[in-house]
This record gives structure tokens, C-alpha cells and sequence, in this order.
């Protein structure tokens, strides 16, 4: 969100099935955050197994969130993901690097809230370049 982002969720150990990620994500973090933005809220997922089964749907459904579209082959557009990658790098940048789960854990978290706004905006501001480019390049490969 613009000007604004949730605490970074880490799941424990295990498969992340659809009951996980509405149990996990969507009861936890969604509810709230919709709750703080109002009735102009559209929530962005992508295309994995977790976040298209039936039992999601009918959460969103019982919920009344809505649901940004997301075409089966798109490319993945969503800013979340250039968000990951500064994370990663943040991270991968730690001395000494963590060597066990929960310093890992602590790194993530310590680095999600060190992402500057300005970072996350300006991913943000840049969806409509990248769509663009999507659609000169129908669908292929762009520099992003």
C-alpha cells in the first residue's frame, strides 16, 4: 500500500496449504489491514495454489473483499516482488549471516521494517511503466 505496509509474516515450518493462508494471512493480517484502509480496499494476490482454491474464494466472498484480477499466464507484475528481492539482498548483505532459523527470522523481520517508504512507492508509482512494457512486449520479457 502506498505510504504504508503490514508486519512481515513468517510462516513455521511446513506446507503453506489454503487453510494456512487464509488461517494464517488473511484472518490475521488481511481483515485488519482492510479494516485500516476502508471501503476502497483491493486486495492483490497472485496466480499460486494457495490463494486461487475454493475455500479462499468463499473466504473473500464472506468477507466482501475484493479481489484484483489476475489472469492465469500473466507475468508477475506485483510490486511485492521487487519488494522481496531489496529484502533479500538487505539480508544476504547481514555479517556474520544467520546461521540458524530464528536469526533469520529476526533478520527478515528487522530488514521488512527498514524497507523505506520511499522504495515501496516508488515500486508502486512504477506499475504502470511495467504494465506498459508488458503489453509493447505482449507478454514477454521486460527489463523489469
Amino acid at each position: 500500500m502506498f505510504n504504508g505496509r503490514t508486519d512481515l509474516h513468517i510462516f513455521a515450518a511446513g506446507t503453506v496449504n489454503t487453510q494456512r493462508y487464509r488461517d494464517e494471512v488473511l484472518e490475521r493480517h488481511v481483515q485488519l489491514f482492510r479494516g485500516a484502509v476502508g471501503l476502497h480496499f483491493i486486495f492483490m494476490d497472485d496466480n499460486a495454489r494457495p490463494h486461487k482454491a475454493n475455500l479462499v474464494d468463499e473466504y473473500y466472498e464472506e468477507e466482501e473483499i475484493l479481489r484484483m484480477d489476475w489472469s492465469a499466464m500473466s507475468p508477475d507484475l506485483n510490486p511485492i516482488e521487487h519488494a522481496w528481492n531489496a529484502l533479500g539482498g538487505r539480508v544476504a548483505a547481514h555479517q556474520p549471516p544467520s546461521r540458524t532459523l530464528s536469526t533469520l527470522r529476526n533478520a527478515l523481520r528487522l530488514e521488512w521494517k527498514q524497507l523505506s517508504a520511499e522504495l515501496l512507492n516508488h515500486l508502486i508509482e512504477g506499475m504502470p511503466r511495467r504494465c506498459d512494457a508488458c503489453v509493447a512486449m505482449r507478454g514477454n520479457h521486460t527489463p523489469y
